[in-house]
């Protein structure tokens, strides 16, 4: 197996997975539709950015899929391995984002990655991760569920291990508050090989529009007035301070050059932020905080 064949494969499937998200995202909404762009870069790398704005589900959606080729690798993706410092590197990833217009139907964000470097060294990371503002204990318990499938095919311990590794990544560190209800989250994944490793991948990834779209079907509809959408866009306001402050992928992007368009277009449309604000006890805002906000073991404590 060649190094150009590995990231070749890749490359096609996370095309392909791109294309199958954004058709099947843009039928749920029903009116607006994906932006269309291939930009190709000097160094043979491409990137094809696919927004999708303003629709009646979809206030905002970004699925963004990119390869990209480079002389030394970016802080953010060396800093864990210092020894790949100053490196060639060649990575291909797809990275998506959806913000549901009704604050009943929680934002969702995934992302599948491959670093190969200096024809010496390549890894997988990835996962996705679920945020509700209002959540209900069934959409809680199916996100995990379809998370634990993807992972069970290639080991038990899988699953409790990103669910773990995902509870720590996806905290404001600042707040010490968790951005959601977690999911799956891996990084510098080479174990048992590169072909099991990728089909661990590929099943995470097929696994996305399973545990994303019965929830956003269910939900989608809802009625809801002025108090749901403020705590909606309040809670929006963490969403954008952890990709700014602490999301690696951010950060690699800003340090790697990419199109700074592309790079932010997960961003929430529309967000606010409250001075020293806190939900009234007993309120149904309060129940994010006071159940969902925290590491638990949904499957058992669910069912």
């Amino acid at each position: 197996m060649s190094d150009t064949s590995t990231i070749s494969a890749v490359r096609d499937y996370f095309i392909e997975l791109q294309t199958a998200i954004c058709n099947t995202m843009e039928a749920e909404d029903g009116e607006a539709q994906f932006t269309q762009e291939n930009i190709e870069t000097p160094e043979g790398g491409l990137s094809r950015p696919r927004v999708i704005d303003n629709g009646p589900v979809l206030e905002r959606g970004a699925v963004q899929f990119s390869h990209s080729k480079g002389a030394s690798l970016p802080p953010a993706a060396s800093q864990r391995n210092p020894e790949l410092a100053g490196k060639g590197f060649e990575a291909t990833a797809i990275s998506m984002i959806m913000h549901p217009r009704n604050p009943f139907a929680p934002t969702f964000h995934a992302n599948l990655r491959f670093f190969l470097v200096d024809d010496s060294y390549w890894h997988f990371g990835g996962g996705f991760d679920l945020t509700p503002f209002y959540p209900f204990a069934e959409d809680v318990l199916h996100w995990h569920q379809v998370a634990k499938d993807a992972c069970d095919p290639f080991g038990a311990e899988l699953y409790p291990r990103f669910k773990e590794w995902c509870d720590e990544y996806f905290v404001l560190t600042h707040r010490q508050e968790p951005r959601g209800v977690g999911g799956l989250f891996f990084d510098d994944w080479h174990e048992d090989g590169f072909e099991k490793s990728f089909a661990l991948t590929r099943s995470i990834g097929d696994a996305i529009l399973q545990a994303y779209l019965p929830i956003l079907q269910r939900r989608k509809d809802t009625a809801y007035g002025d108090r749901q959408r403020e705590f909606q866009l309040y809670r929006r306001g963490r969403y954008a301070e952890f990709n700014l402050a602490i999301d690696r992928g951010t950060q690699y992007g800003i340090q790697s050059g990419r199109r700074i368009e592309s790079v932010l277009a997960s961003m929430p449309p529309v967000a606010i932020w409250k001075y020293n604000w806190t939900p009234e006890p007993g309120s149904p805002e309060a129940v994010l905080y006071d159940e969902y906000l925290k590491p638990r073991d949904w499957l058992t404590e669910l069912t």
